[in-house]
């Protein structure tokens, strides 16, 4: 196993599944060998980014991710579902439980485990930072007024746990005019980099609101979309750990 690098936020709603999808294929394209770990057990989002339906399979040595059109290694709750619109009704030990096979008894063969986190600081995330040696962690946020709230409580929590923090990747910062490519702040001006500063921590991209992107993931396609260069910039720091 190669790094495993956690997707984080304080909270729900920023894009997190969006920006790990993003960060895998753009690692996919330059070569790697890349898995997703899909973490968000209750609200799995993975395999519909990429078009994901068909069961996992496994064997005495253990479960076999499945692998997406460009051979991306997935695993997620809904992979393992007979009817891929149930929901999971399970308590947190149980859910946590599942996490941690997700990590021990999947036969990963990855440069790059990206694990997309369930929203919050609760039992999940506790779990993933305890079971699975994380070799750092990537702090999604967006550029309403409750950002410094949601990197607070990611950074603390990532502390405490003693990973390291590779920086923060600002979802949703703009729309760009399809007619002039002015970049249009829709939530409001952004407050990333006066909070990364406070906590020491580099913005390592600023990805923008895109509705073809969105098609996209809809539709399964992940894989064909093109995505913004800042996507690249910052697997900068990721590379470089290498």
């Amino acid at each position: 196993m190669g790094q495993c690098i956690a997707v984080v936020s304080g909270k729900g709603g920023v894009g997190k599944s969006m920006t790990t999808c993003q960060l895998a294929v753009t690692m996919r394209r330059r070569g790697y060998q890349v898995g997703v770990l899909d973490a968000d057990v209750t609200g799995p989002s993975i395999p519909k980014a990429f078009g994901l339906h068909q069961q996992a399979t496994g064997s005495e040595a253990g479960m076999n991710p499945v692998l997406t059109r460009t051979g991306i290694q997935v695993m997620s709750t809904n992979l393992l579902l007979a009817n891929e619109t149930d929901p999971v009704i399970w308590r947190g030990p149980v859910i946590s439980g599942v996490v941690q096979q997700f990590w021990t008894d999947v036969l990963w063969n990855c440069d790059y485990l990206f694990v997309d986190m369930p929203p919050g600081t609760g039992d999940v995330s506790l779990s993933v930072f305890q079971s699975i040696p994380l070799d750092g962690i990537l702090i999604v946020a967006s550029p309403q007024e409750l950002v410094s709230m949601v990197v607070e409580k990611a950074v603390k929590m990532a502390e405490m746990m003693e990973v390291p923090i590779l920086g923060v990747v600002e979802n949703m910062s703009y729309v760009a005019c399809p007619d002039c490519g002015k970049h249009i702040a829709v939530f409001g001006e952004s407050k990333v980099d006066e909070v990364a500063a406070h906590y020491n921590l580099p913005v390592l991209a600023k990805l923008p609101i895109d509705p073809k992107l969105a098609a996209a993931v809809d539709a399964g396609c992940i894989e064909d979309a093109k995505l913004p260069d800042a996507v690249g910039g910052a697997l900068k720091v990721v590379e470089d750990r290498r």
